[in-house]
């Protein structure tokens, strides 16, 4: 897979955002890493330091009523999103064309306002 993203990167960039997450009554979950090196089926680790070729890196943030957001970022640049609303409505998010850790960010503080904004209002 092409490398676009420096997950470590985009790592810093979810904990950077995780306070303000918390202050927002939101839950950010453990990071999980899948290595490209392991052997199929490649699991998920908490560890980074178990990772020697991250392929990608993602995080589940918590919300309200159940709410959720889960985030797996792909080193090629472009990530699997997808929330669900606590009730029974899974919901997928585009997410191509992430080229960099900032743009990553910029999609991550779209992603949160809108899933669990949208959910403040049902």
């Amino acid at each position: 897979m092409e490398r676009v993203i420096d997950l470590d990167q985009a790592a810093a960039v979810i904990a950077e955002r995780a306070g303000r997450w918390l202050a927002a009554g939101l839950t950010a979950g453990q990071l999980t890493w899948r290595d490209e090196a392991a052997p199929w089926p490649q699991g998920l680790e908490t560890d980074r330091s178990l990772v020697r070729d991250p392929d990608s890196v993602g995080v589940r943030v918590l919300g309200p009523a159940d709410a959720e957001l889960s985030v797996v970022l792909f080193r090629g640049g472009w990530a699997d999103v997808d929330h669900f609303d606590g009730l029974d409505h899974v919901r997928p998010l585009s997410a191509f064309g992430i080229d960099s850790a900032a743009a990553f960010g910029t999609r991550l503080d779209e992603w949160v306002p809108h899933v669990f904004e949208d959910l403040r209002g049902k």
